[in-house]
């Protein structure tokens, strides 16, 4: 008994520890798409980009859907307004 309580501390560290990063979501669970505004049949991964002069941005103006919680436009909206593409961006196969 006297060994498993010397070990106590440690078991609570590795328990602590998994807990951590078992509970902690990643940027790259939170996905987050855009439909070309001219071929619609091109979509978008903006799951690692962050809106910009050098990226895309969305008007605010438009109402219309900006970015969407997956490549298919029935899918739920993530950000309002028109999407446009300012560089690059990865598209989706």
């Amino acid at each position: 008994m006297k060994k498993l309580e010397g070990k106590l501390p440690l078991l609570a560290f590795v328990v602590a520890a998994f807990a951590a990063v078992a509970f902690t979501s990643p940027k790259d669970f939170d996905p987050e798409y855009a439909q070309d505004p001219v071929d619609q049949a091109i979509w978008y991964d903006l799951s690692n980009e962050t809106p910009g002069d050098d990226t895309y941005t969305c008007d605010l103006k438009v109402t219309d859907v900006c970015t969407r919680s997956l490549p298919d436009d029935m899918a739920p909206a993530k950000k309002n307004g028109e999407f446009i593409i300012n560089g690059e961006l990865e598209e989706v196969e």
